[in-house]
């Protein structure tokens, strides 16, 4: 998926600018688990150190990000959430792209993404970050995280995904979008845990929303995604509604 791209409505990016927002695959690279960051209660960190030896589905994005950051994440706490008990253990990381960004908005998005996710222990393996520029744009260079910033905006255009590593940090797959299969991200956390790469996935087009701040909302493309992301549910909610009826008559 070349991204859904995170920008307001007046841009001063260019259409190659634009263009070149999206992922890179990179898959079997390997990161530099020295890279300097800081977590969220300000303690200075390494990206090894964030990994914990595990699996690891790796975010990159920033705290500030008017929508879409929070979409994406609201879709991997939600496939998260459906994985059964045995799932592969895993970390997962959110790297702040916005140097100026502190540990107290990185702390702030801990505390809401742990109270929606509401799983015991789960604060130890999730770790929102920021960082200074060089290891931002260290670590976005060796995963193919491909962003830009529109000073006309003072926003971040980025793709949206999720970078999937192996516990010695080598990129394993990727998964683009807002919305994330469990059983596929299941599936992959275990690839990786045995440190396996897979070949590049295909990117699917699916081109940004754009904000409007005078009207305060949001174009078509991004409302279509979250309106199919609601009827899918309602549809899987009432097949669950149905079967569950079925075996009620049978007995």
């Amino acid at each position: 998926m070349k991204g859904l791209l995170c920008m307001l409505l007046a841009v001063a990016l260019n259409d190659q600018q634009l263009r070149d927002i999206q992922f890179d695959q990179k898959t079997g690279a390997q990161t530099t688990l020295s890279l300097p960051f800081v977590d969220e209660t300000g303690k200075t960190v390494t990206l090894g150190a964030e990994l914990g030896g595990k699996p690891t589905i790796l975010a990159l994005g920033y705290y500030r990000c008017p929508m879409l950051c929070t979409l994406e994440l609201n879709g991997l706490v939600a496939s998260l959430q459906d994985l059964k008990p045995g799932s592969a253990p895993a970390s997962v990381v959110f790297v702040s792209v916005d140097p100026t960004e502190t540990p107290a908005l990185a702390a702030a998005k801990k505390a809401t993404y742990m109270k929606l996710y509401a799983r015991r222990g789960a604060a130890a393996d999730w770790h929102f970050l920021t960082g200074p520029k060089s290891s931002v744009d260290k670590l976005a260079e060796e995963t193919g995280f491909r962003f830009a910033y529109d000073p006309a905006s003072q926003q971040y255009a980025h793709p949206s995904g999720l970078i999937i590593l192996t516990p010695e940090g080598k990129v394993s797959t990727y998964f683009f979008g807002i919305n994330f299969v469990s059983r596929d991200l299941d599936a992959a956390l275990r690839a990786a845990a045995r440190h396996e790469t897979k070949s590049p996935v295909q990117q699917f087009v699916y081109l940004c929303f754009h904000y409007n701040p005078i009207r305060g909302k949001y174009g078509a493309a991004i409302m279509d995604g979250v309106r199919i992301g609601g009827v899918a549910t309602l549809a899987g909610l009432a097949g669950v509604i149905w079967q569950a009826q079925r075996r009620k008559e049978t007995r």
